[in-house]
């Protein structure tokens, strides 16, 4: 009984000494882009790229609701060809729109391959700078809090984000 009290108290004083030795910080990743000129620029671009592109579905939505709308006034004088070839012309025209609509906006459409080109590389620098302060301050990690619900408590000590900031704008 008294050897593993023994055994427990050695491995909790063992833990807590190597937890103690253990340096991080935290930095808000967000806050830094949002502190950065090129990465507003960037965001401005894809703004008013998506907003074009949303505009020019939109207009092609505002087409087939024309379509069904003609369609349904003439359907009573329509033969039963005619009306499914109509019907047909619709249906088309939705999926056509709806591609489009992937193409620009979906998984690996263009806005992703622009936010790609665009906004990768300022990330690729923020991570450097981030990493770059650490390894020069000692520090064996870096946590992000911008998007982090699992941070439920921090000290503002440990926050470095002003530190990165700094460090990006003197560059």
């Amino acid at each position: 009984m008294i050897s593993r009290l023994c055994i427990l108290l050695f491995l909790a004083l063992g833990l807590q000494s190597t937890v103690s030795s253990q340096r991080f910080a935290l930095v808000d990743v967000n806050k830094v882009l949002d502190n950065m000129d090129d990465y507003k620029k960037a965001q401005d671009e894809l703004d008013r790229v998506a907003a074009g592109w949303k505009q020019e579905i939109s207009i092609e939505y505002d087409k087939i609701k024309a379509m069904y709308n003609k369609y349904q006034a003439e359907q009573v004088l329509l033969t039963e060809e005619q009306r499914k070839q109509k019907e047909e012309e619709i249906t088309n025209k939705e999926k056509e729109v709806r591609k489009l609509q992937k193409d620009r906006f979906g998984e690996e459409g263009e806005l992703f391959r622009r936010r790609q080109d665009l906004v990768r590389p300022i990330q690729d620098r923020v991570y450097a700078a981030i990493q770059e302060f650490a390894s020069g301050s000692g520090l064996e990690a870096m946590f992000d809090t911008s998007g982090s619900a699992g941070i439920i408590y921090y000290s503002k000590d440990l926050d470095k984000t002003e530190a990165i900031i700094k460090k990006l704008k003197s560059k």
